[in-house]
């Protein structure tokens, strides 16, 4: 199976660590297409060396490509919710992992959609559990809401 992991990257790189521990996990399941998105060292900028079209065009030939979207919400980031959108486009399983905070609300884009399945955690344990879970649902083939 090919997996399209998004995370906040321009939107900013606090949780770059979480991303490569999910980036990991995910990995028990398929192929992540998009494993960079995990690495520490990527900068706040996005990856400075590729021009933004070209960025643009690889990951939506990789978003196609792939079977299931999972996407780590915590921080906003247009570009995860643009993925999100051209994912749900697609016919997609979307799966969202948000961390609750004080003060902090995830978009009604997201959290109302009845395309995404959505779940809140608060630890790295929790995000692995329920991303098995979704995956014990054969995402493939079914849209869990």
């Amino acid at each position: 199976m090919k997996i399209y992991f998004a995370a906040s990257i321009r939107g900013g790189r606090a949780d770059a660590v979480l991303y490569r521990q999910l980036v990991q996990h995910l990995g028990k399941f398929g192929k992540v297409l998009t494993e960079h998105v995990g690495e520490p060292d990527l900068a706040r900028t996005g990856e400075d060396e590729l021009p933004d079209r070209r960025i643009h065009d690889r990951d939506m030939r990789w978003l196609r490509s792939s079977q299931v979207m999972l996407a780590e919400v915590t921080t906003p980031s247009l570009g995860v919710g643009y993925e999100i959108g051209r994912a749900i486009e697609k016919g997609k399983p979307v799966f969202c992992l948000f961390r609750p905070r004080k003060g902090k609300r995830l978009s009604a884009m997201i959290a109302g959609s009845p395309d995404v399945t959505l779940c809140n955690y608060r630890t790295i344990e929790e995000a692995k559990l329920e991303i098995d879970r979704f995956f014990s649902h054969d995402p493939k083939k079914t849209r869990l809401t």
